[in-house]
């Protein structure tokens, strides 16, 4: 600003001269046209620190990615929807349905609709403020008892240049304000989209579950059968029959109580689609969804790739600029300001030249002593931001904490299905080899529901350790932000338009080509 003002006033010295004789009276104008200019400049200062993203401490690769694989082409999906990496199309169409129905959605986006408000309520501040005003009163002195008439018709109007960027900068914080809502809005459909993806693997986990239960009944069956057979040809004891019959029984008490985690998990999904239970049926699938590869990428790319980290560093940028707007305070205020109007007794005389009015005037303000509440209410600001700035980089070492979990979750995960899928063989060989035995009468029976037991066992456990290893592929999905990126945050010119907003960032379920929405390809 002092610059522009010094360019000013010389470059008004290196041209003087009379002012031309064709132009009568312009002397009058001079002083103000001056003064209008250095309004102008004046009014191009914006007081207050701008905004630098504080640096924060990125590793240069995953503690927990040496050798990961990287991604083959076939592991290419829909930038957004992350979920068809699963290739399951139920999943698939469940998930489309969050970003129509999903009522936590529903309230993020109107919790920008809001911050978009505030933004056009900011942005009032530039401008000024008119009224229209109309009166009509009939009124009697208490002393001579007249009766008068008084009508009126006037406009005013007011305006408060911006001239230390006041509102510049509120406007700025505003427009941060609504661009971290936007990452919320972000960061409450990945959610969303990451309970659906976890609640419905875990149901087809469930349907799994309830296939080994079913085969192993009947198995155990098979099992009852026999043991009755031998015990009517009495060869075998009582007691292999009741211990026969007991396996089966409990084994099918097992299958049935699956019925009431899958029927929660149903519920579950339904309520995360936007609908009531009751409206939602989803049949029984004969396989579980394949465990994808997924390619964590490079650790700098998680600042731009998590919408909680960028609405975080867009609440930075909305903290600094109220810095700028508590500095502004140190500044005088100049207020502008016209009234214009007509005024007479009666309404005839509304429009004659006698019963018009007019007047016009500035107002200059300053504090000059606030016993340090300005000082107060910069530190305070100043604060503010700095609780930000440690928000984003505790925001941004949590994102490099969950990422490296389930890294290590399905390293380690991997290494223990080996082991329990070996684990698994080598019981059903033994369940196979005792019950051959029991059936030449060389071991008790006691020894095949000892193995049988083992081998249902190792079952469940290998797939528990498949339905955790799917899990913790939402989970690092969703750490890694989904389709996300930083660049779908609406730019200021966008938030400042009318124009509604597209929230959806998802294709239509056959449009286009396919991207990877994790190596940014």
């Amino acid at each position: 600003m002092t610059r522009t003002l010094r360019h000013f006033w010389l470059s008004s010295r290196r041209r003087p001269g009379p002012i031309p004789a064709k132009v009568p009276g312009a002397e009058r104008w001079i002083p103000a046209f001056a003064g209008m200019t250095m309004l102008f400049f004046i009014s191009a200062c914006t007081v207050g620190p701008d905004y630098r993203r504080p640096e924060v401490a990125v590793p240069a690769a995953y503690k927990e990615e040496a050798g990961w694989r990287k991604a083959r082409p076939a592991d290419a999906i829909d930038r957004g929807a992350w979920w068809s990496v699963f290739r399951d199309p139920v999943l698939d169409g469940l998930a489309r349905q969050i970003e129509i129905s999903n009522q936590n959605l529903k309230a993020a986006e109107a919790a920008f609709r809001q911050a978009e408000a505030i933004v056009a309520q900011s942005r009032a501040g530039f401008f000024p403020t008119a009224q229209v005003n109309a009166t009509a009163q009939r009124s009697r002195s208490p002393g001579s008892g007249s009766i008068a008439n008084s009508f009126s018709v006037t406009g005013s109007a007011s305006w408060v240049p911006d001239l230390w960027g006041r509102v510049r900068r509120t406007v700025e914080s505003d427009v941060a304000s609504a661009q971290a809502s936007t990452g919320d809005l972000a960061g409450a459909r990945l959610a969303a989209q990451g309970q659906l993806a976890g609640a419905y693997l875990q149901l087809r986990v469930a349907d799994e579950l309830k296939r080994l239960l079913d085969s192993a009944v009947k198995a155990y069956g098979e099992s009852l059968r026999i043991s009755q057979n031998q015990y009517n040809a009495g060869i075998a004891a009582a007691s292999d029959v009741a211990q026969a019959r007991t396996q089966l029984d409990s084994t099918q008490a097992r299958a049935i109580a699956v019925g009431v985690s899958r029927a929660q998990l149903e519920h579950a999904i339904a309520v995360l689609i936007g609908k009531a239970p009751a409206e939602l049926t989803i049949a029984p699938a004969s396989t579980v969804p394949p465990l994808p590869d997924i390619p964590a990428g490079l650790p700098s790319t998680l600042l731009e790739r998590r919408p909680d980290i960028a609405a975080a560093e867009r609440r930075m940028a909305a903290a600094n600029a109220t810095i700028g707007v508590a500095e502004t305070a140190f500044f005088p205020d100049v207020a502008l300001s016209a009234d214009a109007g007509v005024m007479a007794a009666t309404l005839a005389r509304l429009l004659s030249a006698s019963s018009r009015l007019w007047s016009f005037g500035s107002t200059l303000s300053q504090t000059v002593f606030d016993a340090g509440a300005r000082h107060a209410q910069v530190d305070q600001a100043r604060a503010a931001f700095d609780a930000t700035v440690a928000g984003y980089r505790q925001n941004v070492l949590t994102g490099f904490q969950q990422v490296e979990d389930q890294l290590a979750a399905l390293r380690i995960l991997a290494e223990q299905a080996a082991a329990q899928d070996r684990a698994v063989a080598s019981s059903r060989e033994a369940e196979r080899i005792i019950f051959n035995q029991y059936r030449a009468g060389t071991v008790a029976f006691t020894n095949v529901v000892v193995a049988q037991t083992a081998a249902l066992g190792n079952a469940e456990a290998a797939l528990s350790v498949r339905q955790s290893r799917l899990s913790a592929a939402v989970a690092l999905i969703q750490a890694l932000g989904g389709g996300w990126n930083a660049a779908q945050l609406p730019s200021r010119e966008r938030i400042e338009s009318d124009a509604p907003l597209n929230f959806s960032p998802l294709p239509p379920a056959d449009a286009g080509p396919k991207l990877s929405p994790w190596n940014g390809r």
